[in-house]
């Protein structure tokens, strides 16, 4: 073969597996959610039941903000910004550190959401929030895998970017915000 091996899996076998891995992902956090017990108990940095969640609606407004930045440097990167100019190669890399301090504040809300409370469908504001949660572990892998691989359309790493953004937004909604503003929050 002219010294290059080739596959013996054929190339849409392997991008179908990449496909369903953000897919697995959610399904697998829907599932443990559903199955585990709920541990209302449970503590997050020492803090327990309503502080917990005070603490949790905090960090989540602090998620919500690095994820606005995240937004505005991707716009600067790819000259979305008017007037603005091009961005230095520095925004990449605050790009990236931005989005991986952003992925790390969401796992320690992520892992006592999970444990507390697991995934619950009690009413619309609950369901949203336990929903919107799993899939925003789905959508992370998912921007990841467009991110590496290059030969994808030029839509799929905005839209990526784009659907990690509304679940933020709508976690932040469904949570944070209710807590915030003394347990309502309009259309829910």
């Amino acid at each position: 073969m002219n010294g290059v091996e080739r596959s013996s899996r054929p190339r849409w076998a392997s991008g179908l597996l990449w496909a369903l891995l953000p897919l697995a992902v959610t399904v697998g956090l829907l599932w443990y959610g559903r199955a585990h017990t709920p541990d209302y108990t449970s503590s997050l940095f020492g803090r327990r039941f309503d502080d917990a969640n005070q603490l949790k609606a905090q960090l989540g407004t602090a998620l919500l903000g690095l994820a606005l930045i995240q937004l505005l440097l991707a716009l600067w990167m790819y000259g979305r910004l008017p007037g603005v100019p091009t961005a230095p190669r520095s925004v990449r890399s605050g790009h990236r550190l931005v989005g991986l301090a952003a992925f790390l504040l969401s796992l320690p809300i992520a892992y006592h959401c999970l444990t507390a409370y697991g995934v619950q469908l009690t009413d619309s504001r609950v369901a949203l929030h336990s929903f919107a949660g799993c899939f925003l572990y789905g959508a992370f892998v998912a921007k990841v895998i467009v991110v590496r691989h290059r030969r994808l359309p030029d839509w799929a790493l905005p839209t990526a970017g784009g659907a990690l953004l509304v679940l933020i937004v709508l976690l932040w909604y469904s949570a944070a915000l209710w807590r915030l503003n003394g347990y309502h929050v309009p259309g829910l």
